[in-house]
C-alpha cells in the first residue's frame, strides 16, 4: 500500500532538467543568471515546481483506504475551511482559497486528516477549479461509497488578479453533490453549516 509522503524529496535527474529549463527562461527574459540574487533561483524554482505538482505521484484512493473504519454513524460529517493552493493549468499561476467538504457515512468513516490530504493530492497538480472540485468529489464518492458527498471550493485566481482582466476582489465558487446531497433539504443544511460560525 502506498503511503502519503509529505517530505520534500526530489529526483536529482528530474530536478536538474527542470533547473536547466528555468535557467533558459530567466536568460531569455533578459536577466543575468550570474548576479547574487539569481544564482540559486533555477534550482529553487525547480524544487518549488516539483513540490507544487507532487500530487501526480500520490494516490488519493490509497490515502483514504489507509484510514477507513467500520462505524454505524450516519449523520453529516463536515470539514470546512480546508486551505487550497493549486496552479492554474492555463498560465501556471496560483489559485488559492478554501474547500468545504461533507459526507454522510454508509457503514464506514474515514480519519479526518485524510480528507485535507486528498484535497492536497489533487490540488498539487496543474488544475482548473472545476476539475479539482470534481476530482475530490469522485474520489470520496467512489472510495468511501457514502450515502452522499458534497464539495464546495471558493478560490481567487492570480491569472485574473495579476494579468488579463486584473480584478482583485473576484472569487470563483464551484460545487459538486452526490447521493443524499442532491436532495435540496440536505444540500441546504450543508450550505447553511459551512456559512455559519460555530462558537
Amino acid at each position: 500500500m502506498k503511503q502519503y509522503n509529505s517530505l520534500e524529496e526530489y529526483n536529482l535527474e528530474i530536478t536538474d532538467e527542470v533547473k536547466s529549463r528555468y535557467s533558459s527562461i530567466i536568460n531569455e527574459i533578459g536577466e543575468d543568471l550570474t548576479r547574487d540574487g539569481l544564482v540559486k533561483t533555477p534550482e529553487r524554482a525547480a524544487k518549488a515546481m516539483l513540490f507544487l505538482t507532487q500530487g501526480y505521484k500520490q494516490d488519493a484512493v490509497e490515502i483514504l483506504k489507509s484510514a477507513m473504519f467500520k462505524e454505524s454513524y450516519d449523520e453529516m460529517v463536515i470539514i470546512k475551511d480546508i486551505e487550497v493552493y493549486s496552479l492554474c493549468e492555463h498560465h501556471m499561476l496560483p489559485f488559492f482559497g478554501k474547500a468545504h467538504i461533507a459526507y454522510i457515512p454508509n457503514g464506514h468513516i474515514v480519519g479526518l486528516s485524510k480528507i485535507p490530504r486528498v484535497v492536497d493530492v489533487f490540488a498539487r497538480r496543474l488544475q482548473v477549479q472545476e476539475r479539482l472540485t470534481n476530482d475530490i468529489l469522485e474520489c470520496l464518492n467512489n472510495t468511501l461509497k457514502p450515502q452522499g458527498v458534497a464539495v464546495v471550493i471558493e478560490a481567487s485566481h492570480m491569472c485574473m488578479m495579476m494579468r488579463g482582466v486584473q480584478k482583485q476582489n473576484s472569487v470563483t465558487t464551484t460545487s459538486g453533490f452526490r447521493g443524499q446531497f442532491e436532495k435540496i433539504e440536505t444540500r441546504n443544511e450543508f450550505l447553511k453549516l459551512i456559512s455559519s460560525k460555530l462558537s
